[in-house]
């Protein structure tokens, strides 16, 4: 049950099969179509969501009504509008998926009890949520640093899996860059 879940947990943290047991049941499968929504602007973000099959993103609606998407989840991946659940407050994201997805949730009013209850699971988010704020300095370290085209480059040979699986307008979007530029640069390079 769940493989993907527990085996990226056991990635950085041991944990017994017996607290896996316990885990589930804080966890809520979810079974997504594509372009299926867990957050719309304005919503509280009540869960965090593993991808354990599929793909998810996460954007807002700048003021000339362009969507900018901020974060993508692939397999093995967590998001949430982190502000949002902590808080409680209305979010000014969307998280939609991108393709059929099944998805892991953990509600706000769970995990702070699971936190309690497996200890070993405090460490689990601790790490990972330290990668995630690792990538995303670099993500923005390399958007100054790089030219519009090496970063396309980077971000494509580093993830290949989303060149095939996302559309192009929506790598453009994340990327900080137009359809257009993208699709003359997939050209370039073929």
């Amino acid at each position: 049950m769940y493989p993907n879940f527990i085996n990226h947990i056991r990635k950085y943290v041991e944990i017994d099969d017996e607290s896996i047991a316990f885990l589930i049941k804080y966890i809520t499968p979810l079974k997504l179509k594509r372009k299926e929504f867990l957050l719309k602007e304005n919503q509280v973000c009540q869960s965090i969501y593993f991808v354990e099959k599929g793909c998810l993103r996460m954007y807002f609606i700048d003021n000339k009504l362009n969507e900018q998407i901020t974060q993508f989840a692939l397999e093995h991946w967590w998001m949430a509008d982190h502000f949002s659940f902590i808080d409680h407050k209305p979010s000014p994201y969307f998280i939609q998926t991108v393709e059929k997805s099944e998805i892991l949730a953990i509600s706000s009013s769970s995990f702070e009890t699971m936190l309690r209850e497996i200890p070993q699971m405090e460490r689990y988010f601790r790490m990972v949520m330290q990668r995630a704020l690792a990538a995303s300095q670099l993500r923005q370290k390399y958007m100054y640093e790089m030219s519009k085209e090496e970063f396309y480059q980077l971000f494509s040979n580093s993830f290949p899996e989303f060149v095939q699986r996302v559309p192009q307008y929506m790598i453009a979007s994340y990327l900080g860059l137009t359809p257009q530029y993208v699709s003359e640069l997939r050209k370039k390079n073929l």
